[in-house]
């Protein structure tokens, strides 16, 4: 029998706060500055059936809330008192581990010998070996190279530490002492959930606990519907691309169409690139997953911010996806930098709903997550390897808001890290890390600004990783005529003669006193840029959040030498701007990069190309699609992308058509 309300409830904030509590064990307990500072980590309770009904509101990676246990728990058997699993398998997990380093752990709660619920936490390791420090490169082609594979396991069996499994943790991993505390903490809080769980029980009864868990899910899953009543009941197609495969082949497209049909939402990403033979996959397993739909889960939260966070909110959601796609990748497929992927996913999704409902949603993201590392060589021969800094630009600005500076919650909520808890534990020294002056998109309402991260090498040497650089060409569209961000920057020794800019970073080697500075995008502005009210721009110019010359280029308003607006003249500018633009301005603006790429390979002969690479044996699509790139754009092909100004773009227009024809006929020949 269902609870009432008033119980229903009341579960409901303890359970939440189990979960929470689980959080603030690990936190408190880890080892590393992903788990103390910058909160990579997630705990939660999930039912019977593997789905999390507990959730914490605010602490850690809140968009898992969509992750599915069973396939884990069902993979190792018959479980006890005190047994804890361990997973790092995105493939065997189906998608619970989304990277190897993202460490799953999973505890049967018992209740007069019965499970009666699980509890769950992950957390990312600083290194589970591989072929790089922290295990992530954006160049890796197989998951072979990305580190140990933990295959569903017990970790403790009735409570007794799997000392055989341990040894091998700490044979390949090159923190091993850092990858043991940190298994530690995650054991410690799910302990902590354990006896909370035996608390509430105890209190409330067993029926009512397995209750809870059902009605719970049920209950969000009414009120998502809700929100998702808002959207027409029409089909939206958005595109949007990565800038290329770690900074060595192409553009890479990830198409959606959403349609609502009643109480359900429909995720379709046929016309999506085929999987990448570098680590941008996501192992979704064709599910819901939550890096396939997390902006929905945001925008119904966003709408319904009472909502109980659990994995009702999902139930609506069905998506259809292509196996062997970048959404929807198979193994051995290499997916490190997932997460580039599942930013620029939430992008195309945000894009969708910016269709159906303008007014609601923001302008594109800032579109990048940087997580920043340094590793250093110890004395012993291993390696203290730690995250600087999880970088993120800002958010795009929407009707009536600006969007949020150096902040970015498109799928993560990770914390900075104080420079002195940083500094503490590296080698560096910070230099600066504050916003980016003018990397907002102009709008009527600004977008957010992005970051700068500037520091100095103190060590003789070590290794700089940074995975996940995106948007240095196809900048954070704006949206109801508003511009986009700036594009990404990074530059190695920014004040020295022989600056370097760094497009991609797979291990780049610095020494002492070399400086890298990175300078991340900021969102889309929404609106046209001459209606932002004057007072506003003159706040931004206050603040250093825009200069002067950038206040007078997109915004048209006049600064004197002595920092005051010019009232007169900037009302005459904005008056001529107004007219000579005659007010006509594009619902989404992508930038100059975009409408070229636009202009030369059109959506309808991309999808075409990809229905044909869809057709070819799996180990030919990447290579097919490479071909198809070199015959179009010449044998010097990074350089027609990189340079696409100069390029002819008349030429490489007459040439897509016969290159997909002759794809076709050459391996599949019509008869």
């Amino acid at each position: 029998m269902k609870l009432d309300p008033i119980t229903l409830e009341v579960l409901n904030h303890k359970l939440t706060a189990i979960a929470e509590e689980m959080c603030l064990t690990l936190q408190r307990t880890g080892k590393t500055l992903y788990v103390k500072e910058t909160a990579d980590f997630a705990c939660a309770i999930a039912d019977l059936d593997g789905k999390f009904f507990a959730y914490p509101n605010d602490m850690g990676v809140s968009g898992f809330v969509g992750l599915d246990c069973l396939p884990t728990i069902e993979a190792v058997g018959a479980l006890s008192e005190g047994d804890v699993i361990i997973t790092n398998d995105p493939y065997r997990s189906e998608g619970l581990a989304t990277h190897l380093p993202d460490v799953q752990v999973i505890a049967p709660f018992f209740s007069e010998g019965k499970i009666i619920a699980y509890g769950w936490a992950f957390l990312h390791a600083s290194d589970l070996g591989g072929n790089v420090p922290s295990s992530i490169s954006p160049r890796n082609n197989t998951i072979y190279q990305e580190g140990l594979q933990i295959a569903p396991l017990k970790l403790l069996d009735q409570g007794r530490w799997n000392t055989t499994l341990l040894t091998l943790l700490r044979n390949n991993v090159r923190d091993p002492d850092s990858m043991v505390g940190d298994l530690n903490a995650m054991v410690a809080a799910l302990e902590k959930g354990r006896r909370r769980v035996s608390e509430v029980i105890a209190q409330h009864g067993a029926a009512q606990f397995l209750q809870a868990q059902s009605d719970l899910l049920e209950y969000s899953e009414r009120r998502a519907i809700d929100v998702l009543r808002r959207i027409p009941e029409q089909s939206y197609t958005f595109t949007d691309y990565l800038d290329d495969e770690a900074g060595v082949g192409w553009p890479v497209r990830i198409k959606l169409t959403l349609k609502r049909d009643r109480d359900q939402v429909a995720l379709d990403f046929t016309g999506t690139d085929v999987q990448s033979h570098y680590a941008l996959n996501i192992a979704s397993n064709g599910k819901p997953h939550s890096w396939v739909v997390l902006r929905l889960l945001i925008f119904i939260c966003s709408l319904d911010d009472s909502i109980p966070i659990n994995y009702g909110i999902v139930r609506p959601i069905r998506v259809r996806s292509q196996p062997g796609s970048l959404v929807y990748a198979v193994r051995p497929a290499a997916v490190g930098v997932r997460h580039a992927s599942a930013v620029r996913v939430s992008d195309t999704l945000n894009g969708a709903l910016a269709l159906a409902l303008p007014e609601v949603m923001p302008a594109a993201s800032g579109g990048t997550i940087v997580p920043v590392v340094v590793a250093e060589a110890k004395a012993d021969g291993s390696n203290n390897v730690q995250v600087v800094e999880p970088l993120v630009g800002g958010t795009g600005a929407r009707k009536g808001a600006d969007g949020t500076d150096g902040r970015d919650s498109s799928i993560s909520n990770l914390s900075n890290n104080p420079v002195e808890a940083v500094e503490a534990e590296l080698g560096i020294r910070i230099l600066r890390y504050g916003l980016r002056p003018d990397s907002g998109g102009p709008g009527q309402w600004r977008g957010g600004c992005g970051q700068v991260l500037k520091f100095q090498l103190l060590s003789d040497s070590a290794e700089l990783l940074a995975r996940g650089m995106e948007r240095l060409r196809y900048q954070p569209w704006g949206a109801a005529g508003g511009l986009p961000g700036m594009s990404m920057e990074v530059i190695l020794n920014p004040d020295h003669p022989q600056a370097q800019r760094i497009e991609t970073i797979n291990v780049l080697a610095l020494q002492q006193g070399d400086v890298i500075e990175f300078r991340t995008p900021g969102g889309g502005g929404w609106g046209d840029p001459l209606q932002r009210p004057v007072a506003h721009v003159q706040q931004d110019l206050i603040l250093g959040l825009v200069s002067p010359a950038y206040a007078h280029r997109y915004y048209g308003v006049v600064v004197n030498a002595d920092g005051t607006i010019d009232a007169e003249q900037t009302a005459q500018r904005r008056q001529s701007r107004k007219i000579a633009s005659k007010a006509t301005v594009a619902q989404i603006h992508h930038g100059a990069f975009r409408q070229w790429w636009d202009s030369v390979l059109p959506e309808a002969q991309l999808d075409t190309l990809i229905q044909v690479l869809f057709q070819a044996p799996p180990i030919a699509r990447y290579r097919l699609r490479n071909a198809f790139f070199q015959e179009v754009f010449g044998s010097d092909h990074i350089h027609a992308v990189r340079d696409y100004q100069s390029v002819a773009s008349a030429t490489i227009q007459q040439a897509v058509t016969p290159a997909i024809e002759r794809l076709q006929q050459q391996f599949f020949p019509i008869k």
